[in-house]
């Protein structure tokens, strides 16, 4: 007896075809079933009544496709990824072999080849990746795990946003939380700033490789630090990041958790706004440490005391560039031109460098050294009228020269800041908020009282 290997469908055929045999059904039902012409099944039927269920099962099973390759392309595909193209993956290697042999091969038929070949190994079949556990911290603030989570906090109610979560490693404690728009560098240094505040500087943080905290370009030629890297260096605070997910796995943990009950809470407190869920959350960090944090290993507190002055932290925790001065005293940043104050110190600082300090607030400071330089804007973006260029003489040049480049900029629709300022959607929200109550307070220099009396 014959061990025959059929599909589903061959299975379903031969039951269909002996329906018809056994004239329970018809030719024509059992054409519109197997979805055949009548005839076909005619066919079908003469072919089991002769061969059996043999004749209904495709004799092309097991024999090489009319457009397989030869043996021998085969293998001269074989040996030329063998020698030029081994540790290449599939995909990679099929766009070389046509870039630069001309060789035309489907990428799935060289997979398969590599495969068979020993040279090529699924990722199915892969050993999975061993994460060995680690003890927590021993004392709390020694560890502070910082990662930023984006999800439908509102369940439609507001806009998708991000959840930054600092907690404490020893302890599984949340020591801060705070809703944002985008996972920015000005928000993580303002939520830092508050945390130290509170709590003190921590021993470490220990982040992902987002890029707020490591430069990723491999070709940058700047320095290997960011500017939140920067702010913890100013206050020696160590800056770790992980290599996995796993290895930061207390956060993580918190993201899943959070995701479950900090969004059913918000519902079941009518929350449905960032502003309105960042005045609540301090609530529900108390209730969340108050079931699940563990106590330390041991009980010594590594935070330290903040030593530096509030002007000091208000320096640290803002955006820093270098700029390099001009003859004239002049230097350029966001596309705004700064004009330092022409004095008889000033004037010693040609090409010299300062550092450009970008606040949260959108306020600007220009220090060389410990000296704050005080400084005239030339906004590029803004009109200029004919009168500033005959007034000021000191700025005739530069001005006639800026309203050439605004026409010019204006026909290619490239009237925008750079790129790289930082981005502040926190204070954008404050400010809408501000016009909200008053647009006065939002611009007060733009206020002009009516001088007609009632």
């Amino acid at each position: 007896m014959m061990l025959l290997t059929m599909t589903d469908i061959e299975i379903y055929k031969i039951n269909t075809i002996k329906n018809v045999i056994d004239k329970r059904i018809s030719g024509v039902d059992a054409a519109a079933l197997l979805n055949l012409s009548p005839r076909q099944v005619y066919r079908l039927t003469k072919q089991y009544l002769k061969h059996g269920a043999e004749g209904l099962i495709s004799h092309k099973r097991g024999q090489p496709s009319n457009h397989h390759h030869s043996y021998k392309f085969k293998q001269h595909v074989l040996d030329l990824v063998q020698i030029h193209y081994q540790d290449f993956g599939p995909t990679l290697a099929h766009e070389k072999l046509t870039e630069l042999h001309a060789i035309s091969v489907g990428v799935e038929t060289l997979r398969q080849w590599m495969i068979t070949d020993g040279l090529w190994l699924p990722h199915a079949k892969r050993k999975p990746q061993v994460y060995q556990p680690r003890y927590r911290r021993d004392c709390v603030g020694e560890l502070i795990q910082i990662d930023g989570s984006h999800h439908d906090w509102f369940e439609g109610r507001s806009d998708k946003c991000c959840l930054i979560v600092y907690i404490d490693d020893a302890t599984s404690q949340i020591m801060s939380l705070r809703f944002t728009n985008a996972e920015t560098t000005l928000d993580y240094m303002a939520i830092t700033r508050e945390y130290i505040m509170q709590y003190g500087k921590p021993t470490a943080f220990y982040s992902d490789k987002h890029s707020v905290f490591r430069v990723n370009s491999r070709d940058a030629k700047t320095a290997k630090i960011t500017q939140f890297g920067r702010a913890l260096k100013d206050l020696n605070i160590e800056l770790l990041c992980a290599n996995s997910s796993q290895a930061k796995g207390r956060v993580e943990r918190a993201n899943k958790t959070l995701q479950d009950r900090l969004i059913k809470e918000m519902r079941l407190e009518g929350i449905d706004n960032i502003e309105d869920a960042n005045v609540w959350l301090p609530k529900f960090i108390a209730d969340f440490n108050r079931r699940f944090a563990k106590p330390p290993l041991y009980a010594k507190n590594m935070h330290r005391s903040v030593t530096e002055q509030p002007y000091e932290l208000e320096d640290i925790f803002s955006w820093q560039e270098h700029r390099k001065l001009s003859n004239s005293l002049t230097l350029q940043y966001d596309k705004v031109l700064y004009m330092i104050e022409s004095t008889e110190e000033n004037n010693r600082l040609t090409r010299e460098t300062v550092k450009v300090l970008d606040y949260p607030d959108g306020t600007i400071a220009i220090h060389y050294g410990h000296r704050t330089l005080k400084y005239q804007i030339f906004d590029k973006l803004q009109k200029v009228n004919q009168g500033q260029v005959v007034d000021n003489k000191r700025l005739g040049a530069v001005l006639k020269l800026a309203q050439t480049e605004q026409r010019i900029l204006e026909m290619e629709d490239k009237r925008s800041r750079s790129k790289k300022a930082p981005k502040r959607s926190a204070q954008k929200r404050a400010i809408a908020q501000l016009r909200a109550i008053n647009p006065v307070l939002v611009n007060p220099d733009e206020f002009k009282p009516s001088s007609s009396r009632r």
